[in-house]
């Protein structure tokens, strides 16, 4: 099996200890921690108004391929958001509401305390009106 390695570059610090429903952290102000030998990396950040976190589910062992969701539907893994997944690793667009030094507050993270953080982007959107529409989730 091929592994890859990531450095960890930072930590979320929310207090929630526990995961759950994504909806759950839609409203939790989260800081990230930058480890000091990358905080350079975040000059001029503040410009975004939103950015993608990627980080490890840390506490996540092990794997499903069909996994119950928290709502109770039967899902893939590449079709849901669960912490048990091949790679581990989590993503979340979040606003980020300010950055004091190599600290960022943001809005909306889906990480608990400690969560080990591998990268940081600015969140783009590359897509058009009409190709928004299109590309949103299915309703049944």
């Amino acid at each position: 099996m091929n592994q890859v390695t990531f450095p960890v570059i930072g930590r979320v610090e929310n207090g929630i200890r526990e995961p759950g429903p994504l909806e759950e952290f839609s409203g939790i102000t989260s800081v990230i921690e930058v480890f000091a030998e990358y905080a350079e990396g975040l000059y001029r950040i503040e410009e975004h108004e939103y950015v993608d976190i990627l980080f490890h589910f840390h506490r996540a062992r092990g794997y499903d391929l069909v996994t119950r969701t928290y709502n109770g539907e039967i899902k893939g893994v590449f079709a849901s958001r669960s912490p048990r997944r091949p790679a581990g690793i989590g993503v979340t667009t979040v606003r980020l509401e300010k950055r004091e030094g190599n600290r960022l507050w943001v809005k909306g993270l889906d990480a608990i305390d400690g969560t080990p953080v591998l990268d940081i982007k600015p969140a783009v959107n590359y897509f058009s009106e009409e190709e928004r529409r299109i590309i949103q989730p299915k309703r049944r």
